[in-house]
């Protein structure tokens, strides 16, 4: 397989590496971008392939084992296009530092033909005319028909199209260790009640019941989880959508804080800052034996040679069975580059062929944007997690946290202030729970 050529930034983890994230995203500017010749590449497909005459930079944050694969196969991909990916990942978790460098590379006129714009924040680039309208691919690929409608109102936030979807992600999943589960004769937890027993039973079997990390949009994803579980989705709407001042003071809201810090004595003492992918791994190893996680884990999981009809148990976080709490993995194509449009409509192209959306989705975890995918090719947790997306648009909830819902300052706000309340047990429900209707106060309501 043709692997990206890299430009990556070197990683940097804990609370360091987010104070140094400023300072990256002017580094970056200064950074290389080499070419990496693929020496693997079969002599006879490279005598009978026309070369490679294009380019696109792609800026994004895709760095785990699973991620890697995704980026790997768009990138042999679109070099059978005829175009060659230029890969420029920015690591950090939810792509914060991306967007930093993003935002500083378009100031200083150096911006990527591509970047991922997971979310609303297409919608605030788009305003700014800084992305390519996507209208004529759209139309070539009847678009409107092929995709999901909640998908096809997301990448029209305006007049035109500014975004080829790759693919949908339900965040709302708890996974377990099936081979743990049944070595100590625990059933999946559905309820609240069930996850207790079974926590309480690896507890006293000295396995850390749920792998969790400090890091702030870790913290945070668990967070909304919970609010949907206590309120459903009208609710968690109002709060993090319409941002309601009302929606702040419910006692729903904190009830959501409390199972917040009431979870902490499952997860270890003390809960360390660990990447997302580190959690898998305690999970596929047994050492720990559950944790809440978009099913971007599924896909890190299958890297690790795990199967979720198989191996790893794969159901809604308590409370929330009829709710898709839901990120949409995006492209889109910087309007700064027009000497490289019809490599930037190309890819937009290709992202939306149904082999792709079937064999990005089944490497990444995630679930295609098509109305009529390959249900066949999908293990059980896909096929539940499309189904549920697709037939039942009330239960659809656009991710706070991963920007499906929340302007970004307000969602990096409450993101801090969440992890405050985590990390400091003198900070009560109230005040934290005050501070986020400050936070959440819409510019009519000040």
């Amino acid at each position: 397989m043709a692997k990206a050529t890299t430009g990556k930034v070197p990683r940097e983890t804990g609370a360091r590496g987010r104070r140094l994230l400023a300072a990256l995203a002017l580094a970056v500017l200064a950074l290389p971008m080499p070419a990496r010749a693929d020496a693997k590449a079969d002599a006879k497909a490279k005598a009978e392939a026309r070369p490679v005459t294009e380019s696109l930079q792609v800026l994004h944050w895709w760095q785990s084992a699973s991620e890697r694969r995704a980026v790997d196969l768009l990138a042999e991909r679109l070099g059978q296009q005829h175009v060659q990916w230029r890969d420029a990942m920015v690591p950090g978790g939810s792509g914060i530092g991306a967007g930093i460098v993003l935002r500083s590379r378009v100031l200083a006129k150096d911006a990527p033909e591509v970047a991922q714009l997971n979310g609303i924040v297409i919608r605030d680039w788009a305003r700014l005319g800084l992305l390519a309208d996507l209208d004529q691919v759209a139309a070539r690929g009847d678009w409107e028909r092929q995709l999901l409608p909640g998908i096809a109102a997301l990448i029209r936030p305006g007049q035109h199209v500014v975004a080829a979807p790759l693919g949908i992600h339900r965040i709302n999943i708890l996974f377990h260790n099936r081979a743990l589960f049944a070595r100590h004769g625990l059933n999946a937890p559905v309820t609240w009640p069930d996850f207790e027993r079974a926590a309480a039973v690896l507890a006293r079997a000295g396995v850390t019941p749920l792998a969790q990390s400090s890091e702030p949009w870790q913290v945070a994803t668990l967070f909304e989880t919970l609010v949907l579980a206590e309120g459903g989705a009208a609710y968690f709407r109002q709060l993090f959508q319409q941002r309601e001042p009302a929606a702040f003071a419910d006692p729903r809201l904190g009830r959501a804080l409390t199972r917040l810090r009431g979870l902490k004595k499952w997860m270890g003492a003390p809960v360390r800052e660990l990447s997302w992918a580190e959690e898998v791994r305690q999970v596929a190893d047994g050492s720990a034996g559950m944790l809440v996680m978009g099913d971007w884990a599924k896909g890190e999981l299958n890297a690790l040679g795990l199967h979720s009809d198989r191996d790893i148990g794969c159901g809604a976080v308590p409370g929330t069975a009829a709710y898709h709490l839901y990120n949409v993995d995006m492209l889109s194509m910087l309007a700064e580059r027009p000497a490289q449009r019809a490599s930037q409509e190309t890819l937009a192209a290709m992202v939306m062929q149904p082999a792709l959306q079937r064999d990005y989705s089944r490497v990444k975890g995630s679930v295609p944007v098509l109305r009529a995918p390959d249900l066949a090719s999908m293990d059980a947790c896909a096929r539940a997690s499309w189904t549920l997306f697709a037939t039942s648009p009330a239960g659809q909830v656009p991710s706070m946290v991963h920007r499906m819902a929340t302007d970004e300052t307000a969602r990096d706000a409450m993101v801090a202030e969440l992890h405050r309340f985590f990390l400091n047990e003198r900070v009560s429900v109230a005040d934290t729970q005050r501070r986020l209707g400050v936070i959440g106060r819409r510019p009519q309501d000040r």
